[in-house]
């Protein structure tokens, strides 16, 4: 088997990439910088000049932030994937799309794989929905669509996490038990691998096995990464949205990055969990349950 995975370099490209060097797969590693083993493209740009002949896409190249311009978003994860899809027209395409194209504004109850909603809060919500549009007009692609992807080399969600302690405690949004399905890479990982040799189209949620409360997930991330002794204080959700909006506001003047934003807030405060019949019936995964036993090591390392 012969893949290509755009933004190799990236936590999940990346996880890709070895996962199916492992296996004994041969894989084109595309990123936007040089390096050893890897071919340049920046998805906001024009792509490679010639494209090799692969069994396989798989799209998890993206701009990935809270917060910034628009025109960005828009290039890099909509036209980006227009380009991707086009330059493997003939090819099995595997995007790797996500939980914020769902309506932000009500909760995720074990959702199944709904199109895409219409209004989101910020320009990435908006370019991931558009860019799932756009991968799954493609002939024959998937787009998997996980929620709070974590696990070793996570750079974002548990580093966030941690980096959020202040003043001895760690501040959160909504309550302890609101629940969420968040993704091990392992699960999705496994789940990318599937679909390139799957002829299953359309959307498909990947998660965990089952739900779990953000509380019991925050103080088990807090005791083994040597932040046992600090609390877990819960801003209720309709008061961080305002709070956000404040934030988000002052940064529309001063050109800063707000400290909270409303896509954080309505992706955390909200239940978030999601069918995965799909994934199990049609990928054939059936996942492990969530764990963050190891967090330390990964926290430690500097992933």
């Amino acid at each position: 088997m012969r893949i290509a995975v755009t933004g190799a370099t990236g936590f999940i490209g990346g996880a890709v990439a070895n996962a199916a060097e492992a296996r004994g797969w041969e894989v084109v590693r595309y990123a936007r910088r040089q390096g050893k083993g890897l071919s340049y493209w920046d998805l906001a740009g024009l792509p490679p000049a010639r494209i090799p002949h692969v069994d396989a896409v798989v799209h998890a190249g993206a701009h990935v932030a809270d917060w910034g311009d628009t025109a960005v978003f828009h290039r890099a994860n909509v036209e980006g994937t227009r380009a991707v899809a086009e330059a493997f027209a003939g090819t099995r395409l595997v995007y790797i799309s996500s939980s914020s194209v769902y309506p932000w504004w009500e909760p995720c109850v074990d959702r199944a794989e709904d199109e895409v909603a219409a209004r989101h809060l910020n320009a990435y919500g908006r370019s991931k929905a558009l860019a799932d549009v756009e991968a799954r007009r493609h002939g024959n692609a998937v787009a998997l669509r996980p929620h709070a992807v974590y696990g070793p080399g996570d750079r974002t969600l548990l580093p966030r996490l941690v980096g959020n302690i202040r003043g001895g405690r760690l501040l959160s949004i909504g309550h302890a038990g609101v629940k969420h399905q968040l993704t091990h890479v392992d699960n999705l990982t496994r789940a990318i691998l599937a679909a390139c040799q799957s002829t299953v189209r359309g959307a498909v949620n990947v998660g965990d096995a089952r739900p779990v409360e953000l509380g019991a997930v925050l103080r088990q991330v807090l005791d083994v990464s040597g932040h046992s002794d600090v609390p877990v204080t819960y801003l209720p959700e309709p008061a961080a949205m305002a709070l956000a909006a404040v934030s988000e506001a002052a940064s529309r003047v001063t050109g800063r990055v707000p400290k909270i934003t409303r896509y954080a807030v309505s992706q955390v405060g909200k239940q978030r969990t999601y069918c995965l019949d799909r994934l199990r019936g049609e990928l054939g995964i059936e996942p492990i349950s969530t764990t963050v036993a190891d967090a330390g090591k990964w926290l430690e390392h500097g992933a």
